[in-house]
């Protein structure tokens, strides 16, 4: 069973309306390990990481959220950020032939180029679909969750 993926459309207004993505999901050891090192960084940032949370992985953060991500320095979070987006998204240039593409991918012809993504809203919408396809959590979930659960977070209501 290969990995999965999803296409991604745009749709918001702007420059990038009726682009095409796909968002790739990273192989196991490659997701294992950056998922590791995230939950690392959450700890060296002063986050608090219930035991039961530690050494899980995607689990693990898709409980404490991707919001999470945002206490940790820039140091830190920059290299994730940067592996993420050059691991999992790949812009179809032609929706017509969605076999060729570049970025992320086994069937890329080359890397992103500055002008594939031209909105901040598109990159942060293509790096919350690689969340989820990894997660299985997606962010508006979660965010729904944690408006109707309390403040405390447990691994039963994840929080962002």
């Amino acid at each position: 069973m290969g990995r999965r993926q999803k296409l991604v459309p745009i749709t918001d207004a702007g420059r990038d309306k009726g682009k095409l993505f796909v968002v790739h999901e990273m192989d196991a050891s490659q997701g294992e390990w950056w998922a590791i090192r995230a939950i690392l960084a959450l700890t060296r940032a002063g986050v608090e990481i219930p035991e039961n949370l530690q050494g899980q992985g995607w689990a693990g953060l898709a409980i404490l959220g991707f919001r999470g991500l945002l206490g940790i320095k820039d140091e830190d979070v920059k290299p994730l950020l940067d592996e993420m987006w050059d691991s999992c998204v790949a812009y179809i240039p032609d929706p017509k032939d969605q076999k060729i593409y570049r970025g992320a991918g086994p069937m890329s012809v080359g890397a992103l180029v500055e002008s594939d993504v031209e909105e901040v809203m598109t990159r942060v919408q293509l790096r919350s679909e690689a969340f989820t396809l990894h997660t299985g959590f997606s962010l508006a979930d979660l965010k729904s969750k944690d408006s109707t659960s309390s403040t405390t977070t447990s691994a039963d209501s994840p929080a962002v």
